[in-house]
């Protein structure tokens, strides 16, 4: 099967060089997310468009491909195509029919041409010669240029024909790793999950910064988002993710600081902490989530105060955004579940929040902080690849595991609710529960403390790790599901 790739319109008009290298790296990320499903995959192509070789033919794991491609940074749009030589009018019209007939009957239609190459002929031509005949023979209601039923594409190049159906939108954008790398500060709410979707979108090489404010429990919430976002759209690259402890630097704030200062002093140790960081790992560029008066601490004149902690240029891609229109993006790109589920953490709370701090009086009160306590933070971080950190979390984790569920006992499934409704458990008189990862954590205490509930996903690491932070939290009554492998559905990407 083969399918065309189409590049970011913005991709066209670079040089040749740049032009060159983008689709490059854009076809090496593309066999780097596929190679699990087609080693053998075949790209070639390097200037305004890609042609994608697989002899995969599983249904399921052509629509796992289709799945990994709409989220690559780079991809505008891609197809399925049918090649067939040039020929004449009346050949581009039958192979037309051939594909679209059964879909013109009864419907308007129009006919879309790209052409490239020398031909002694126009596109419109072509449209007008074949849009003309398959309204006469295939039944069509007619043809409609605006808002037609169906489109019938296809694109001459050179000597070739390729019909064009099954099109796919995918998110645009430069290929990740063709532009610089940057550091997110990430703390799994709405703003900070889209604003580092937006700085991958870019091309740009994502890093996760997490100031960890509540424990294990916040950092297992924002390193199982930032793993999201990861696998989804960043998967190509290995990135880091680095947890800062923060709650010594939180307490030095809160004891030490003016109440009306807290949020900028907060804000500015945050970004003192993530300046080494990005120092140390070579990094010119911080990212944050912050948009203009959204908060006390984030007008205008705070946001510049805050910026002076560092001299490392900060991007707030969401700086004039309105907030519905931030969880609107969230949920497009899967992370707003997450985001409503997190814990809050406002360690800082001031009853009247500056908002218009000066810069000396900011300064002075930070002359009361231990300067050691954000020292010991930024040495005690802790790094590990986003494709270790799950892997990380559950290591050393004792948690009691089943293989068999009883009667009386209820599995929890807590995979993604995409995954759960493609590929459902049966448990027969078993009682099962459907509750996202995501939400099991704030919903278990409205469960029935006199049942016994058993945690499944596909690999028992989120089960593990969600199962270990209920009974760390005092729930004695959950164990891990893991049955055995011939009775587990096919895993999935979203596991």
């Amino acid at each position: 099967m083969k399918l065309f790739l189409k590049s970011f319109p913005e991709i066209t008009i670079k040089s040749r060089p740049v032009r060159r290298q983008l689709m490059r790296q854009l076809g090496k990320n593309i066999r780097t997310v596929l190679h699990d499903l087609d080693p053998e995959l075949e790209i070639i192509g390097d200037w305004d468009n890609l042609e994608l070789f697989t002899a995969l033919e599983d249904p399921e794991q052509l629509q796992e491909m289709y799945a990994r491609l709409r989220c690559m940074p780079g991809i505008s749009h891609f197809f399925q195509v049918l090649e067939y030589p040039l020929g004449n009018f009346d050949d581009i019209t039958q192979h037309c029919k051939a594909h679209y007939a059964d879909l013109l009957k009864g419907r308007t239609f129009s006919v879309r041409c790209k052409r490239s190459g020398k031909h002694p002929f126009a596109s419109g031509d072509v449209e007008r010669y074949v849009g003309g005949r398959l309204r006469e023979e295939c039944g069509a209601a007619g043809i409609d240029l605006r808002n037609p039923e169906v489109e019938v594409r296809f694109e001459i190049n050179g000597a070739r024909l390729l019909i064009e159906y099954e099109r796919h939108q995918g998110i645009g954008g430069y290929p990740l790793g063709s532009v610089e790398q940057v550091l997110v500060l990430m703390s799994g709410g709405f703003d900070s999950t889209v604003a580092a979707y937006q700085m991958m979108r870019r091309g740009l090489l994502t890093h996760f910064c997490f100031f960890n404010l509540g424990g294990r429990a916040h950092e297992l919430g924002v390193k199982e988002v930032a793993q999201f976002l990861w696998k989804k759209y960043g998967s190509s690259h290995r990135v880091l993710f680095i947890s800062v402890p923060f709650e010594e630097v939180l307490g030095d704030i809160l004891e030490h600081v003016d109440d009306s200062h807290m949020g900028v002093v907060l804000k500015r140790m945050m970004l003192k902490a993530a300046d080494a960081i990005a120092e140390d790992l070579q990094l010119d560029t911080l990212v944050t989530g912050e948009a203009v008066s959204q908060v006390a601490s984030q007008t205008l004149t705070n946001l510049a105060v805050i910026d002076r902690a560092t001299e490392k240029l900060v991007l707030r891609p969401l700086v004039a955004e309105h907030k519905q229109d931030i969880i609107r993006t969230a949920v497009e790109i899967g992370t707003a579940e997450f985001a409503a589920n997190m814990p809050e953490y406002c360690g800082v709370i001031s009853v009247n929040p500056k908002t218009k701090a000066k810069l000396g009086r900011v300064e002075h009160e930070e002359t009361h902080l231990d300067a050691s306590i954000l020292q010991r933070a930024i040495e005690r971080a802790s790094y590990v690849t986003m494709d270790k950190v799950l892997d990380e979390l559950s290591k050393d984790i004792q948690v009691e595991e089943v293989r068999e569920a009883l009667s009386g006992q209820i599995v929890v499934d807590i995979r993604h609710p995409d995954q759960a409704e493609d590929q459902p458990l049966n448990l027969g008189a078993i009682e099962q529960l459907d509750v996202p990862f995501y939400a099991i954590n704030s919903r278990f205490k409205d469960f029935d403390p006199n049942r016994q509930y058993l945690l499944y996903c596909d690999k028992g690491i989120m089960s593990k790790l969600h199962a270990h932070h209920l009974l760390h939290e005092g729930y004695a009554n959950v164990r891990v599901y893991r049955p055995d492998t011939v009775q587990r559905p096919r895993a999935s990407s979203h596991a």
